[in-house]
């Protein structure tokens, strides 16, 4: 498969003013192509505000009409895409996209046709590198990672998860963050979009895994760059966001790992994934 069709980007909006002007004005250079760009609201309080910054940026406004949730919002999106659409980029509106990094991302999926999906190297406001393109947790390291990551931040479950090291070189990756994803339209499609049982988090691991299950690769690119800055539309409801966070991550394991033998160590996860909830609160 080339790079040949057209692409689209996607994004998901909940009171996400103070952002959104940023990121519709970086989509312009990321790539020398005309790019359709869509903008899903989840319900904002701003939503007619976020409606005008949309379409004065050229770009479509989808009203989801409740807070279903990211992946959600995502679907609905891209279930308006014509079918000459064959990339689509998936982004959180935080994120400023560095010149060229969408073309980057279409290149290197269209070297080859078992790629799923690209993510490109996320900064941090400071410019230090996300660790974006991680390993699909698996029981024992999502144990690991539960129980020692804020005490023990060095600890070897953690450091696996996170797949700390180069971030310079092109890799392949278990799974890529949400917050900035090219993902083929076919196979988006194959898969039926995000699954819409997480709210928030962990959608976009369970993607990965599912990619992976279809035998196709995620591959983290680093010459595609973009910056995640971060906004206000969660600030202020931290405790809520860590319980969605812990959920997710149980769910996505329960679902990775079904049987009844594994539930011992799946209620040991939960166990964990609470106490370091409340660890996390009190700190």
């Amino acid at each position: 498969m080339n790079a040949d069709g057209r692409a689209a980007i996607v994004t998901v909006t909940y009171n996400s003013d103070d952002v959104l002007p940023d990121f519709l004005a970086s989509t312009a250079a990321a790539s020398g192509s005309s790019v359709e760009i869509v903008v899903a609201d989840n319900d904002s309080a701003t939503a007619e505000h976020l409606r005008a910054v949309t379409e004065a940026a050229g770009a479509r406004f989808v009203a989801v009409g409740a807070n279903l949730g990211y992946g959600a919002a995502v679907n609905r999106a891209v279930a308006t895409l014509t079918p000459d659409v064959r990339w689509v980029l998936v982004s959180n509106p935080d994120v400023v996209l560095e010149p060229a990094a969408l073309d980057r991302m279409i290149a290197t999926a269209a070297e080859d046709p078992t790629i799923g999906a690209v993510g490109p190297r996320l900064l941090e406001p400071d410019g230090a590198v996300y660790p974006s393109a991680r390993l699909v947790p698996s029981l024992r390291t999502g144990l690991g990672h539960a129980v020692f990551a804020n005490v023990w931040h060095d600890n070897p479950w953690t450091k696996r998860y996170r797949q700390d090291g180069d971030h310079t070189v092109r890799r392949d990756a278990g799974w890529l963050s949400g917050a900035c994803v090219l993902i083929r339209r076919d196979v988006f499609d194959q898969l039926g979009g995000f699954d819409e049982t997480f709210f928030m988090y962990f959608e976009d691991v369970d993607l990965g895994w599912r990619i992976g299950r279809l035998g196709l690769r995620n591959v983290y690119e680093p010459t595609a760059v973009a910056t995640h800055v971060g906004g206000t539309a969660t600030r202020g409801s931290s405790e809520r966001m860590r319980l969605a966070h812990h959920q997710s991550a149980y769910r996505f394991l329960s679902h990775k790992y079904p049987g009844r033998l594994l539930w011992p160590l799946r209620t040991l996860l939960r166990i964990a994934l609470a106490v370091r909830a409340r660890a996390t609160h009190t700190r």
